[in-house]
């Protein structure tokens, strides 16, 4: 038997709400590690909307959600996944609870997550029940079975206060993402671990930083290449291959996963950030948070209303 995770962001580029970095990990039999798991699963889950016909949506996060549909799909993927690892939270911080705990006592210093702890369901419980549970029943056919969701989410006072200290958001990215991974490695006790991560910017060249991460282990370039950089890692009777490859969101389910619970928990942060200054103004337009509309919602409250005073720092990303 074998380890196999995906990590994946959301969020790198936006001027506002968090940077959101999942690992999702699967146990699964070793002649399943270069299958396409889609393909294998091809009865409880699907990479397309079209035809999806009860089936999980595991794709990349892009695909799932967009202004028309909405949370929906992101959702139920969420759900009926945290639901094979037996967890079924019902409150946003019950959700953060399991996914992100470190995060939760932080939010409790900004004004827009204060009093929001509803979640709002956009998707029936026994269509996520069933979904589910024929998601766990076909995995079980294949000897699978999913493990793990941990989510590593940046709240922006963090995020800048992380900025400060190393100059360089790609930094914050890489340290983030090895503390999943180095957290992939500990709770795991089989030999055998492969994580693959979508690639981060155009960094081809990444053995020096892992050195630094994990100067405790045996490291071996395996390839690097313009498409995918492989490396291993040894040490206490295990071993552990890293993939970093371009596009790995569209391409290995366990990273469409992490894609899609990272952009679900950015989402939920981004919308109560709406919702705190539209309740002050009706009329201010909802933004996403990248950097041009980013940019125009913090002039909407400006000049609309001005009499909101906020941190800058836990508002506005620094970089």
């Amino acid at each position: 038997m074998a380890i196999l995770a995906g990590i994946d962001e959301a969020g790198y580029g936006p001027i506002l709400g968090p940077l959101v970095v999942t690992a999702t990990a699967f146990k699964l039999p070793e002649q399943l590690l270069m299958s396409d798991l889609w393909d294998v699963l091809k009865k409880s889950v699907s990479l397309q909307k079209k035809h999806i016909a009860g089936r999980l949506l595991i794709t990349d996060s892009k695909k799932a959600y967009s202004r028309a549909t909405g949370l929906r799909h992101l959702e139920r993927t969420t759900f009926a996944c945290l639901k094979c690892i037996g967890q079924e939270p019902d409150t946003f911080s019950g959700l953060l609870e399991i996914l992100c705990p470190e995060t939760k006592s932080r939010l409790q210093n900004y004004p827009w997550y204060q009093n929001s702890d509803t979640l709002q369901k956009h998707c029936d419980d026994a269509d996520i029940r069933i979904a589910s549970e024929v998601f766990a029943d076909d995995m079980n056919s294949y000897k699978m079975k999913l493990l793990s969701i941990h989510s590593h989410c940046l709240d922006v006072a963090y995020y800048n206060r992380l900025i400060d200290n190393v100059k360089n958001k790609a930094s914050v990215l890489f340290s983030t993402t090895c503390a999943l991974i180095k957290s992939v490695w500990d709770n795991s006790s089989d030999p055998n671990i492969q994580i693959i991560i979508d690639r981060q910017g155009g960094r081809t060249h990444y053995s020096r930083h892992l050195l630094r991460m994990f100067g405790g282990l045996e490291l071996a370039i395996i390839n690097e290449s313009d498409n995918s950089s492989s490396y291993q890692l040894s040490g206490s009777g295990k071993q552990m291959r890293l993939h970093f490859v371009t596009k790995a969101d569209q391409k290995y389910l366990p990273v469409s996963l992490a894609s899609m619970v990272s952009k679900y928990i950015r989402e939920l942060l981004v919308e109560r950030i709406n919702k705190y200054f539209l309740n002050h103004q009706p009329q201010l337009k909802p933004t996403a948070g990248y950097w041009k509309d980013g940019l125009r919602f913090i002039e909407d409250i400006k000049t609309q209303i001005p009499h909101v005073k906020y941190e800058t720092s836990q508002l506005i990303r620094s970089r």
